[in-house]
């Protein structure tokens, strides 16, 4: 069996699960490494293997070779996800899987067709887990903090669609983010680029901290990171899931 680890509490939890199932001769993890993977994410990764002695291997999924990907369509993800599961193919063993859950498929994800195109398995969804019993399952696994891990999607779906994806912007996002999780504690970040300007959507708590609080020094850190995109204004405003998602019609 080979998972696809993204370093999210599904995919983590998947696989230490398996791991301790099925034992580590019989479970490959592999995760991809991209500009659009935040770098905590990657160090999860490599922390959990490290403590569970995984066989994992960091490859590069080549989606940032593929025109289709960069242009940001609204179906962005099958692209992303069709170069990710084309890689692991090649070197999986076994049947490869993905932390997908019961509750993602309430969604629109393109990404599952990607999935279905390459016949990878969703053990959570064939049992019937959804988010929060994902969440249970990383508790009785003694993973307490894995858990408590918020949703995080790429960098790239905090880009407009439409928007081109680059190296500068997803660095920028993930830097801001990560200072105001530092910064702030906050619960909930988003660094969002739209056509508009540049949106930091936050948690309840740490947006009325922020009001509360002088702004001119964390809007200075934003344009600082965000020294390419001079002509982007800087606005706060409370989480809103997958605003930065427009279908076309």
């Amino acid at each position: 069996m080979t998972i696809a680890v993204s370093g999210g509490v599904d995919s983590m939890t998947l696989a230490s699960f398996a791991q301790r199932q099925l034992g580590r001769e019989r479970v490959k993890m592999i995760h991809a490494l991209s500009p659009a993977v935040p770098k905590a994410a990657t160090s999860r990764v490599k922390k959990q293997s490290e403590a569970e002695n995984w066989d994992v291997e960091l490859v590069d999924a080549g989606e940032f070779a593929d025109e289709h990907y960069l242009s940001n369509p609204f179906n962005r993800c099958f692209f992303c996800k069709s170069n990710l599961y084309k890689t692991l193919s090649q070197i999986s063993q076994g049947t490869l899987v993905s932390g997908t859950n019961s509750d993602d498929l309430q969604d629109f994800r393109p990404g599952l067709q990607a999935a279905e195109e390459h016949q990878v398995r969703h053990p959570f969804v064939e049992a019937d887990f959804a988010k929060e019993d994902v969440r249970a399952l990383a508790r009785h696994l003694g993973l307490p903090e894995l858990s408590q891990l918020p949703a995080s999607p790429c960098l790239s779906s905090r880009v407009e669609t439409g928007i081109r994806i680059n190296n500068n912007d997803l660095e920028a996002i993930d830097k801001v983010e990560t200072w105001i999780q530092d910064h702030y504690s906050s619960k909930t970040v988003r660094c969002r680029v739209l056509e508009e300007g540049i949106i930091i959507q936050l948690d309840t708590n740490t947006l009325e901290g922020l009001v509360l609080k002088n702004q001119k020094e964390t809007v200075l850190k934003i344009k600082n990171i965000f020294h390419h995109r001079p002509e982007k204004g800087i606005r706060f405003e409370r989480y809103q899931r997958g605003s930065a998602f427009l279908i076309p019609g």
